[in-house]
């Protein structure tokens, strides 16, 4: 072999290994990029923890954002959003009654700067701000399976002129394309059609120019379902998408029975606990760990849609502090859907103070609950020791107060491990007027976390009395006696169960009964006894004391007789 050729054959190799290390060099490059982009909308979501709904304002389906009964958005009660510990806020607005005809279906320019104001003040406040098409999803957009190309028009005209009006906001403003979206076709084919939207929605942001290219966007699942082909089909479209600034939106209302309250899961109980693990998991494990970013855009208890005391309130808490600890142990962001229900907008008081801070202190850590929030003395029984399990959740309990007198350690309550024992002596003297209905408040504190608080109930066996009505008009007098209602149980005399979702004898609070305290009645729903038959019902009325009464209704079309057992 000549010299000249084994010098080549030296220079080929050290080419070679050069442009093989180049390459890798490379690849390695581009691959910390990809990972330091991920990491980046990543922290981008978790500073938008944790985050507020301004539901039922600019989504509501009317002529202005007073239409659904909340009052007109001001700067001050943005600034008290911010106030009450907020970092973000999304703000749901429905755009086809203040859009025009096709082709262009032009935005009302008065909306459309309403819209921005609220915006502005949102950021002035320092929060994040989403916006989305809200509504739209089941007014109009939800007919594209078999109106698409119209359909399609209409939600790129709005988009387009959307992301076209903001494109010099900082980035601090989201857009989500579509809220809670769904469609007129089968399964596979609605995991299709938002495909298209979201591609369509994305194309649309990207090209609009300005600070749009890298604009934070935010994509639903089908349903903003949390199902594991619901989480899949998104992810697939996130990676054919292959943006760095793309983000996961889900909701999550609870494990439906104890959400709504039927079926007998009247308690935080280890089978609704469980669906938040599993939930959260499969968030996590699906996008979050492969460098997606989750919001939870809204979170709550559907009953609350009925009634906020659907839900026992000791029971509702457990849900929530459990729930905030869960996803954020899961690196998933959360916004609590307010409708008014919670934070009053004129007063800026919330409906709930405790409700408020058990979410605010599980922002940053846990709280301690019990197994129970009631202790019930019933009239003529002898008072016993009332001995609760408490949920510590790593911390200590350090006090117990009943009003503004500190109990005695020893004396009024004992502590033993994490099960508390409150002396009957102390419940006699905090019982001794023998008035119905709450006497006491104990309050727990500990060295961590929000307080937990024990309502102390006088009771008797409630009494129900014998009332003619309709369908239309049925209630109960109800001498209530200091308890409260948990559940009813509806069936035929004959066999079977009767009423709504009659694969259950447990119906469905404020659906279809309802206590009605102030009145002294238990309402039965028109809802109930539109699919109740004609004949005899017995029902059985569940109290929180574990008292059970019974009471038979007969129907005869619109009469119904009722009478106490």
């Amino acid at each position: 072999m000549s010299k000249k050729r084994s010098f080549l054959s030296i220079m080929l190799t050290l080419a070679l290994m050069l442009a093989l290390f180049t390459s890798t060099v490379s690849a390695a490059a581009n691959q910390d990029e990809n990972m330091q982009q991920k990491k980046s909308i990543q922290s981008y979501v978790n500073a938008m923890q944790p985050g507020w709904n301004l539901g039922n304002t600019f989504d509501a389906v009317g002529s202005d954002e007073t239409a659904w009964g909340n009052p007109r958005v001001t700067k001050e009660m943005i600034n008290q959003i911010a106030a009450q510990g907020f970092k973000s806020i999304r703000i749901p607005i429905t755009w086809m009654q203040h859009a025009g005809p096709g082709p262009d279906y032009t935005i009302d320019p008065a909306w459309m700067n309403r819209v921005q104001e609220v915006v502005d003040w949102s950021l002035d406040a320092g929060l994040y701000v989403m916006i989305n098409l809200h509504h739209d999803s089941w007014m109009w957009v939800n007919t594209m399976g078999t109106n698409h190309d119209p359909v399609l028009a209409e939600y790129q005209a709005a988009w387009t002129q959307i992301a076209n009006h903001f494109k010099k906001y900082p980035n601090k403003l989201m857009f989500e394309s579509i809220n809670e979206p769904s469609f007129n076709v089968d399964t596979a084919a609605q995991f299709k059609l938002l495909e298209e939207l979201n591609t369509a929605f994305h194309k649309i942001v990207r090209e609009s120019g300005g600070k749009n290219a890298v604009r934070p966007l935010v994509l639903p699942t089908l349903w903003t379902n949390a199902g594991q082909e619901h989480l899949d089909s998104l992810t697939n479209t996130i990676a054919k998408l292959n943006d760095p600034n793309l983000i996961a939106t889900i909701h999550y209302y609870g494990f439906w029975p104890f959400s709504v309250n039927i079926a007998g899961f009247t308690k935080f109980d280890e089978t609704t606990k469980n669906d938040i693990i599993t939930n959260a998991d499969r968030i996590y494990d699906s996008l979050v760990a492969k460098g997606i970013p989750v919001i939870m855009g809204e979170f709550g208890l559907l009953g609350f849609d009925q009634n906020t005391g659907t839900i026992e309130h000791g029971e509702m808490l457990k849900f929530f502090e459990f729930l905030l600890h869960y996803t954020q142990s899961k690196n998933i962001t959360h916004m609590l859907w307010d409708n008014g229900q919670h934070f009053n907008r004129n007063t800026f008081k919330w409906a709930d103070q405790e409700l408020y801070d058990m979410m605010k202190a599980n922002w940053k850590g846990r709280s301690s609950t019990a197994e129970t929030d009631l202790i019930y003395i019933k009239k003529g029984a002898a008072i016993q020791d009332a001995v609760i399990k408490l949920n510590l959740n790593g911390n200590a309990l350090k006090a117990i107060r009943a009003g503004a007198d500190n109990l005695r350690l020893g004396t009024d309550y004992e502590l033993n491990g994490d099960v508390l024992t409150v002396k009957a002596s102390l419940l006699s003297k905090l019982t001794a007027t023998g008035q119905f209905g709450e006497n006491a408040v104990l309050t727990a504190k500990f060295n961590s976390g929000a307080d937990w608080h024990f309502d102390v109930l006088y009771y008797d066996t409630p009494k129900l009395q014998n009332v003619v009505g309709t369908t239309g008009d049925f209630a109960i007098p109800t001498a209530f006696n200091g308890d409260r209602l948990a559940t009813m149980e509806a069936v035929y005399a004959t066999g079977g169960n009767a009423g709504p979702q009659n694969w259950t004898s447990f119906k469905q609070f404020a659906y279809s009964f309802e206590p009605s305290y102030d009145t002294n009645q238990i309402k039965l729903k028109p809802n109930f006894f539109n699919e109740v038959n004609d004949g005899v019902v017995q029902l059985k009325f569940h109290f929180w004391s574990g008292e059970i009464v019974n009471y038979t209704i007969t129907k005869n079309g619109a009469s119904i007789v009722g009478v106490a057992s």
